[in-house]
């Protein structure tokens, strides 16, 4: 049987499919740049006003202050954002601007508002300025052929901003894959249906779902599928022709009704590891299928959690484009004893707590695979690695976060 780390290492050494496509802007957050982000044009476009003001010669205002203002002749003119100077501004002018505003030529410097005071034709100037002073130079931010954003860089709401600047509408992408979602079993309902003696709600596609779209993929839900090999048989072709990565829960073990494995195996699935030394979540399956690939989940719905965290959230960051592919991770001190069997990877869902500059891990409670509660409840995954047996208090153990 495999150990986690030799499964993760299988899982992330294969070869996989990157799929690049243009996107409005608006929908790339979060996504990974196919291609070097060139700009064709300056940034900004013209020399502007950073301030409301007044536009003036730098050196008609040598020496002013609040006991010795200079006195300007103050042109009728009123420059706001969007509108083009008419006329150029003369020794002994000064011309009112708004932010944004088109420099008028012969401008060397804005002076801002509160440092003036207009009176009747001319306006009192209490502070000198030096030359540039509160004005933004065309291409003072990016120049025309600047490679503003490179290939490979995950884009952030900056990212956005300087993209819509210089007009890139649409921006190639690596595009997140599609994940398939099924749930097999006899025993399971829809979310809305009465629970009945033997029977459970299906909660695995409604969690798997929201993995899938925390982690910036996509994801269709194929329903509830029943323990019978041709029924199972048919909705997995149909599953694979539309997706990059299946995800199948249930039916991975070795009861009589688990038939996931065997229907696989007859489509002709490669089966690459079968079982991984961990609890939760043991019989995990994994299966390559052509340029896709499987995940054989167990049903219980914390083995299904911990098992995408471990294992498909990786592979689905891998294919795109990220260099991380496991969440944000810190070492955390044990609170109390756990019990810990050597030999075995546990994944202990725990409460983080900071005590001074120090994080302090507990349980949250009973870890049966079946307390999904215990996934809602944690701020992390304790990993209890296969060398080390009991943990002592105050241990030191890593803890990949869930909640940020």
């Amino acid at each position: 049987m495999l150990s986690v780390k030799e499964a993760q290492q299988q899982i992330l050494n294969l070869q996989v499919k990157i799929k690049t496509k243009k996107v409005p802007v608006l929908d790339t957050l979060g996504l990974v740049l196919a291609k070097d982000i060139i700009s064709d044009d300056n940034i900004p476009a013209y020399d502007n006003s950073a301030m409301d003001g007044y536009a003036v010669k730098a050196e008609d205002i040598l020496g002013a202050d609040k006991n010795y203002p200079v006195k300007l002749n103050l042109l009728k003119e009123d420059l706001p954002a969007g509108k083009v100077p008419c006329r150029s501004l003369e020794s002994g002018y000064a011309m009112s601007i708004m932010t944004g505003a088109p420099i008028p030529q012969g401008c060397s410097c804005v002076v801002m508002r509160e440092d003036t005071q207009e009176k009747g034709h001319f306006v009192l100037v209490f502070k000198e300025c030096r030359e540039g002073k509160n004005i933004r130079y065309r291409g003072e931010d990016i120049k025309k052929g600047d490679k503003v954003l490179k290939r490979g860089k995950v884009i952030y709401p900056g990212d956005i901003g300087v993209m819509a600047s210089i007009g890139k509408s649409e921006v190639l992408v690596i595009y997140p894959p599609l994940l398939g979602i099924m749930t097999t079993g006899n025993e399971l309902l829809e979310i809305d249906s009465e629970l009945t003696m033997g029977k459970v709600r299906d909660s695995n596609s409604y969690s798997l779902a929201a993995q899938v779209k925390e982690v910036g993929a996509y994801y269709k839900k194929y329903g509830i599928v029943r323990d019978e090999k041709e029924i199972l048989g048919k909705k997995i072709t149909e599953a694979l022709a539309e997706c990059d990565i299946l995800l199948l829960t249930g039916g991975v073990s070795v009861g009589n009704y688990d038939f996931v494995k065997e229907v696989l195996g007859s489509i002709g699935a490669q089966l690459l590891f079968w079982g991984v030394n961990q609890r939760p979540g043991k019989p995990l399956a994994f299966l390559t299928y052509k340029d896709k690939f499987i995940f054989g989940l167990p049903g219980n719905p914390v083995s299904v959690m911990v098992c995408f965290e471990m294992y498909v959230r990786p592979l689905i960051k891998k294919m795109m484009g990220m260099d991380k592919p496991f969440r944000n991770s810190i070492y955390a001190k044990s609170s109390y004893n756990f019990e810990h069997k050597e030999g075995r990877t546990d994944f202990v869902r725990v409460i983080i707590e900071k005590k001074g500059s120090e994080y302090f891990f507990k349980s949250t409670g009973t870890q049966g695979s079946g307390v999904l509660t215990s996934m809602s409840e944690a701020d992390g995954i304790a990993i209890f690695p296969e060398h080390k047996g009991n943990i002592k208090k105050d241990d030191d153990m890593q803890i990949y976060l869930l909640k940020e």
